[in-house]
């Protein structure tokens, strides 16, 4: 699969997940098998205005080529210089986001609640790709809410604008994460536009992959929360559909020196307060399934430090094996 000439060779590419699919998170995951990876969302008004939070999230390490960088906006003109201004940190491809739910970014215009206006969203794409030295996608929803599914009719628009590709969650925005995801809209897309589509929305196992591939015929697939304390799920796609063999689940041995190394990469990144402050989530979700769980994710939450991580990791160890 090429994105714009750019080559995609993995079967699975991790979803953008703000405050989850940070760089630390993304290596773990490039590591295990994905194919593709997009930052966490970046403010083109905030990029404009030369926030220093925002600039720090538009680093681009080689370790995670094929690498996009995401900005989201509600306003052309801030798009267009922010895509413009991202040219220097040499992001593989520019996506944007138009597909997030939340109220602070749909509520304000920008995220899936450009659905709604197909022509600020052409706008926003022309711009972007007029200032753009690498090809430009857009990740979208299946529209607003039940009565207001446009996601093909939109998808083709964006195409038009001169988007390179487009990533589709199965959702609306008002079902936020809710229910199921509808992959019958991601088939429709696939039917509508020329260029590659992404589906996204409810894989969780291998099996589910090559299952939307073959309902969908979409031409990537996009794994977001199915991830979380799972990263080989990326392995376990590329095994699958080049064997039909499932690879063995991890040992707790190397589930626990994954969570370590993810947690060591946070704090290199980020440093150990800040790194720990947001592993007690993260971690958390490594230790679901295993024998006292409960009580193993509660310490997770008191975490100082890393060597407060090792110390946790060593008693699981001696406590379960």
């Amino acid at each position: 699969m090429e994105i714009g000439g750019v080559k995609i060779s993995g079967k699975a590419a991790l979803a953008p997940m703000a405050s989850v699919a940070d760089r630390a998170y993304r290596l773990i995951c490039k590591e295990q098998g994905a194919g593709y990876l997009v930052s966490e969302m970046i403010s083109a008004k905030g990029l404009c205005y030369g926030d220093r939070k925002t600039e720090e999230l538009c680093t681009v390490d080689d370790r995670e080529r094929p690498y996009a960088l995401q900005i989201f906006g509600e306003e052309s003109a801030y798009c267009g210089r922010a895509a413009g201004l991202l040219m220097k940190y040499k992001p593989d491809i520019l996506d944007i986001n138009m597909g997030c739910p939340v109220p602070k970014i749909a509520g304000n215009g920008a995220g899936s609640a450009l659905m709604k206006d197909v022509e600020r969203a052409y706008g926003i794409v022309k711009a972007a790709v007029e200032n753009s030295d690498v090809p430009v996608t857009v990740k979208i929803r299946a529209g607003w809410d039940e009565e207001h599914i446009n996601a093909p009719e939109f998808a083709a628009a964006m195409e038009s604008a001169g988007a390179a590709a487009v990533a589709v969650h199965g959702r609306t925005k008002t079902q936020m994460y809710r229910g199921k995801a509808d992959w019958d809209i991601i088939k429709q897309v696939r039917e509508k536009v020329k260029i590659p589509v992404i589906g996204n929305g409810d894989i969780t196992t291998p099996e589910e992959a090559v299952l939307m591939y073959r309902q969908t015929n979409c031409d990537l697939v996009m794994i977001g929360r199915g991830s979380y304390g799972n990263p080989w799920i990326f392995r376990d796609v590329e095994s699958f559909i080049a064997n039909g063999a499932v690879p063995a689940s991890p040992s707790l041995e190397e589930r626990l020196a994954v969570m370590l190394k993810q947690a060591e990469y946070a704090v290199s990144f980020k440093g150990e307060r800040i790194a720990m402050k947001e592993a007690r989530r993260t971690c958390a979700f490594y230790l679901r399934g295993i024998k006292n769980a409960a009580a193993y994710r509660s310490r997770c939450g008191t975490l100082q430090s890393l060597a407060d991580l090792e110390k946790l990791a060593e008693e699981i160890l001696h406590n379960e094996n």
